[in-house]
């Protein structure tokens, strides 16, 4: 291998390592206010995300029933929601891409995943939280207040929810 072979690889993959981490930096900011974003319950009605902050800590996960990295996550995702169900409103958000809210519903219902789900018909939570991926989890405290945000599917939903002392 040459050195100037050597080096293109050496930059390239410098390149497509900084892609990466700006991609998984996107998203709102910790700290942040969350945002009110209009959202359709899987039965149809129309509510906003709003509706779910205040009283208990909230957990958003930003989720495709095509996406791989959803999937890998599920597991942990549905044993955070039997752990601390009651404790924590946890909210499956559906993206709009290549998927309807009657495929996220008949997926919740084959795999009886627990929790909220809705769909994201028009886009607005995508663009309010600047989801930058899907499996893209966002949690938020009794405040209102952003704690942490994560993408991927080795997320660890236990140490990020000891960020609102669970």
């Amino acid at each position: 291998m040459t050195f100037l072979h050597r080096t293109s690889l050496v930059a390239a993959f410098a390149l497509a390592t900084a892609t990466r981490l700006t991609a998984q930096e996107g998203g709102i900011a910790v700290g942040a206010t969350a945002p009110a974003a209009s959202v359709v319950r899987l039965d149809g009605t129309v509510t906003d995300l709003s509706d779910y902050y205040g009283d208990k800590p909230v957990v958003l996960e930003f989720w495709a029933t095509w996406c791989p990295l959803c999937k890998k996550l599920e597991p942990s995702m549905q044993a955070a929601r039997e752990r601390h169900a009651g404790a924590v409103k946890f909210v499956g958000v559906g993206v709009p891409s290549n998927q309807t809210a009657e495929k996220q519903r008949m997926y919740v219902d084959k795999q009886q995943l627990t929790g909220d789900y809705v769909f994201d018909k028009d886009g607005a939570a995508v663009a309010a939280f600047k989801v930058p991926h899907t499996s893209y989890i966002v949690i938020i405290d009794h405040n209102r207040k952003v704690v942490y945000t994560g993408v991927g599917a080795e997320q660890d939903i236990e140490a990020a929810l000891k960020k609102v002392g669970m």
